[in-house]
């Protein structure tokens, strides 16, 4: 199906991307606009750049692709997100990191997703693959970014309901980095009494190479862990699937300047 003639889903979701404008941006709209069915009803990039004076789409986006941009604050991905939401409208918010591959079918899996949730779920995530090598063994960094596959409610592909979104107030932005931000939203929304769930779309999470400060970076994931701590009690790991000592690649993502 041609882009002209694919369908709009305006009135299921929105598509939410925080940014810093990585060339993974550009595929990732490139899939987006190639979807075979339907396209998302808007897709809301975040700008988080450091300095924006210079487009963050210098050839424009992908025809047929409603796309709109939201100057961030750079005060991380959960104050991005929470941007992004924010300016959205459709009832469930779909959020995306910019270094993911949709397949051609994710649009339409997830509006499967979504039509599938009963009124008390407030999110659904994604199904993550991550590409390892098939010639070698895999780094620590590879097998490390590979974690994500079996990660709960990590925000590479996380959607959730807007209204879900305005009665937690969003993400909490007291988490700077892409770490944890997603576990403290997915307690809450259990706490408030939602449900969340896993569904069938996927996509794909290739491995970026590995920051210099990797190890800086997962020093200071240390202090969200210690936010967690304080703000769910010392059981939040188990109820989030969070085993001691995992250490999601974002936060060195994040450190690197990359998103």
């Amino acid at each position: 199906m041609t882009a002209g003639a694919q369908q709009r889903d305006e009135e299921h979701y929105d598509v939410v991307v925080p940014t810093v404008g990585r060339p993974s941006l550009q595929r990732l709209l490139d899939a987006l606009a190639g979807q075979r069915r339907t396209l998302p009803g808007r897709v809301f990039l975040v700008d988080d750049r450091p300095d924006p004076s210079s487009p963050l789409l210098p050839e424009g986006p992908p025809p047929g692709l409603d796309v709109t941009v939201v100057r961030g604050r750079g005060a991380g991905p959960a104050a991005a997100r929470n941007a992004g939401w924010r300016a959205a409208s459709a009832p469930w918010v779909a959020f995306l990191d910019d270094d993911v591959m949709p397949g051609p079918e994710w649009s339409t899996d997830l509006a499967a997703d979504l039509r599938e949730c009963d009124d008390d779920v407030a999110a659904v995530q994604g199904r993550i693959r991550v590409p390892l090598p098939v010639d070698r063994r895999p780094t620590d960094w590879e097998r490390n970014v590979a974690g994500l596959e079996a990660a709960a409610w990590a925000t590479a592909d996380m959607a959730y309901r807007r209204p879900a979104l305005v009665r937690l107030r969003g993400f909490d932005e007291r988490f700077p980095r892409a770490y944890r931000e997603d576990a403290d939203l997915a307690l809450r929304a259990m706490d408030a009494g939602y449900q969340l769930r896993r569904g069938r779309r996927q996509i794909t999470h290739p491995v970026l190479p590995a920051p210099w400060n990797v190890s800086v970076a997962k020093q200071a994931g240390n202090a969200d862990d210690a936010l967690m701590d304080r703000v769910h009690g010392p059981g939040w790991r188990q109820r989030a699937q969070a085993p001691a000592g995992a250490f999601r690649h974002h936060v060195g993502v994040t450190a690197a300047g990359a998103g």
